[in-house]
Formats: structure tokens, C-alpha cells, sequence
């Protein structure tokens, strides 16, 4: 009978496997390459290097390595879809990370719900997610709501103007897609608000090229502030044709990209002054040896945004499967919910499966993204305005 006694025990160990699988799907290419390229594959590969090399995720004392299976989405949601109902059926993956955009996200979660794959959404922006995750109890929200970046943003504008600094009006563009949709509504609504005028206010769909009609149109109007709820490829061409047509107000705000290391690389002396969303507390030892752990293992710098937060909730999803000690997603989505934990971002825990203490708005000074916004985090810098004329490239 003591043979019995075992018998669960021995079962128990036979059930973990040899390593663990863990599958995603990314846009190699298409319009979100870039952002993939910066935010995506950099992370997800540090990550898997890294956990590898300490002989894997460890469960019930049992190191597992991971596996990585891996499609390209091509930019597009129905090819995403379809990736990952073919990680979860065919593939049998065990976890899947989380694909890049707004609208990508949002078009594989009821995939990644139906099978209960914990989504740690990072590269993904709505002021849906309250109501989202009462139907997604697997969907966690990483970068918060449009509004809140429109907002933020809104209130820096409207603390210089009432130093007067700058006056009221405000030329905006948007990419004509969930997040600039999403983030141009929060604005919308707090320039309303707040009083100021907006002069200029037009969408443009994916995969736009040639910005200078926009940027010639808002010229004329002489706003004070010019913001744009662009993606990286549009984020490059606006700042570039403004520079081209000495189109400069005294705040220049341009979307996902600016945070980038291409940018900085691409308008060097010309970045100082602009402003974005996101940002870093660039001075923080924590954010410093993760800067410096990326350019040793990509060759890359981060983005001043995104990347700290998209490496943390790997770590977090790797915490919670040690702390689980299953591969039971069921019981590792319950130790997501209600964790606290120690990631390269800092502390982290989720309220009702979002994670809301991030920053807003940064702007570069003297060659580093900081965050400005909100004002009160820790190492937030003071806005500096207006920004300096573009010196000639």
C-alpha cells in the first residue's frame, strides 16, 4: 500500500513536461514592423535568453526551458487570429505572449480568452479595458486608456498657458485606427474642457506616407501647440516634414515613436523639446541596468516607454507560473490577478486586471526621454518649452 501511497506523487511529476511552450505572433512585417521590431522582438528575446540561461522557469523545483513557437502576423488582425487559434490547437502551447498594437490585441482576445492563455496586453491602449476585462477574466491592460495620455497631456498645456507661455490654439492629427481614435477622443474631450481651441483637427488612415499636405494645412493656422496620435512610421514623417517646412510651434507632441531609439537616432540634435507619449525615470538604477542589459543583448536601445513595462510583465508572467507551481493557466491567471511584483519597471500589481501607474507624457532633454507626466511619479522632470527651432539636419 505504500507503493499506492506514492503512486500520485510519481504521477504528479511525470505530468510536467520537459519544457515549457510558450507561442506569439508578431508583425515582422507590414506598418507595425518598426514598432515591432523596437518594442516586441527585443524583450521576448532577452527574455527567453535569459530565463534559459538560468535552466528555465522553475515548477515544483523543476526547471523547464522554454520553447518558442513563433509566427508574423503580417500587420494584419485575421492573419493574428488565425496564428494564434493555431498556436493554441496545433501548436498546443502552453502560454502565448502578446501580440503588438491596439487593434491587434483587441482582435486576438476573445481567441486567447476562449482558450484562458493569460493576455498581459502591453502594446495596447484602450479606454475599453474597464468594461473588457469583466468579459476577459485573462485580459490584463498594461498601458492604461487614450484619455488618460489625451488628458495629461491637455493639463501640461493648459499649466504653461495659464503661465503664459502659450496661448490656446491647438492644430491634432490622429491615425484613423482604435488607438488614435481612442487617444484624439480623450484630447478632444479636455481641450473642450479646458478651453482651448482646437484650429486643425483631422484623421488619416494606416499606412499614410506623405504628411506634408497636413502639416502645410496646420501651419497656416500659427497654433501654438501641434499634436499627433501617430504610429512610428508617421511619427518619423511628421517630425520630418515640420523640420522641412520650419513648421514650429512651441509644443510639438507626436505619437508611438518618438520614444524610440530610431527617433533620437534620426533627428539628433533635433529632438530636444519634443514631446511624446510615455516616457522613463531615466535616472532610476532599475530602468539604467535594464537600458544597459538591452544594448548589451539586442545591440539596440530600448523605447523610453513601452520596453520596461513589456519586459516586466514577462517577469511577472514567469512569477506567477513559479508561484503557481503549474502550467495550469487557470491558476496562473489567479496569481496574475492578485500578485505584487518585482520587475525591472519596479513594483507592479494589477487593480481589477489593469495597471494604471504609468507615465503619460515625456519629452526630450539633453538626448534622454524623461517622463514629465503625471508630475507627481517619482523622477518626473519639468516640462521645458517652448521647444528650439529645428536647426538644419
Amino acid at each position: 500500500s505504500t507503493a499506492l501511497l506514492g503512486a500520485p506523487a510519481i504521477l504528479r511529476a511525470q505530468a510536467l513536461p520537459d519544457k515549457i511552450r510558450i507561442g506569439y505572433s508578431s508583425s515582422k512585417t507590414g506598418p507595425n514592423a518598426g514598432g515591432v521590431a523596437t518594442q516586441i522582438t527585443p524583450n521576448y528575446t532577452m527574455w527567453v535568453k535569459d530565463v534559459n540561461a538560468a535552466g528555465g522557469i522553475s515548477v515544483k523545483g523543476k526547471k523547464l526551458p522554454i520553447e518558442v513557437v513563433e509566427y508574423d502576423d503580417r500587420s494584419s488582425s485575421e492573419e493574428a487570429v488565425r496564428a494564434y487559434e493555431r498556436l493554441a490547437t496545433q501548436d498546443k502551447v502552453d502560454f502565448v505572449l502578446a501580440p503588438w498594437s491596439t487593434g491587434i490585441n483587441l482582435a486576438v482576445a476573445p481567441t486567447l480568452n476562449k482558450y484562458n492563455f493569460p493576455h498581459l496586453a502591453v502594446a495596447a491602449i484602450t479606454d475599453m479595458a474597464p468594461q473588457l476585462v469583466k468579459r476577459w477574466g485573462n485580459a490584463f491592460f498594461c498601458l492604461g486608456g487614450g484619455s488618460m495620455y489625451g488628458e495629461a497631456l491637455i493639463d501640461i498645456l493648459d499649466a504653461q498657458r495659464k503661465s503664459g507661455l502659450i496661448g490656446s490654439n491647438i492644430a491634432m492629427v490622429n491615425i484613423a485606427d482604435g488607438f488614435g481614435v481612442d487617444l484624439s477622443g480623450g484630447a478632444r474631450k479636455a481641450i473642450a474642457k479646458h478651453g482651448f481651441k482646437l484650429v486643425y483637427d483631422k484623421s488619416y488612415p494606416v499606412g499614410t506616407q506623405d504628411m506634408s499636405p497636413l502639416i502645410n494645412e496646420a501651419k497656416t493656422l500659427s497654433p501654438d501647440a501641434f499634436v499627433a496620435f501617430s504610429y512610428p512610421p508617421d511619427t518619423i514623417a511628421i517630425t520630418e516634414q515640420a523640420r522641412v517646412s520650419a513648421f514650429n510651434p512651441k509644443v510639438f507632441f507626436v505619437g508611438v515613436g518618438t520614444a524610440f531609439p530610431l527617433f533620437k537616432k534620426r533627428f539628433g540634435a533635433n529632438i530636444d523639446g519634443v514631446m511624446g507619449t510615455g516616457g522613463v525615470h531615466a535616472d532610476s538604477a532599475l530602468f539604467q541596468s535594464y537600458f544597459k542589459k538591452h544594448v548589451e543583448m539586442t545591440g539596440q536601445e530600448p523605447d523610453r516607454w513601452a520596453n520596461p513595462v513589456m519586459y516586466a510583465t514577462l517577469q511577472i508572467l514567469q512569477q506567477s507560473i513559479e508561484r503557481a507551481g503549474t502550467l495550469d493557466r487557470a491558476a496562473v491567471i489567479e496569481q496574475i490577478k492578485k500578485g505584487s511584483f518585482e520587475t525591472v519597471n519596479g513594483t507592479m500589481k494589477f487593480t481589477d486586471q489593469q495597471w494604471n501607474d504609468l507615465w503619460l507624457v515625456g519629452q526630450w532633454q539633453n538626448g534622454e526621454f524623461h517622463g514629465v507626466a503625471p508630475g507627481s511619479k517619482t523622477g518626473a522632470k519639468k516640462v521645458l518649452l517652448p521647444k528650439p527651432a529645428w536647426k538644419a539636419a
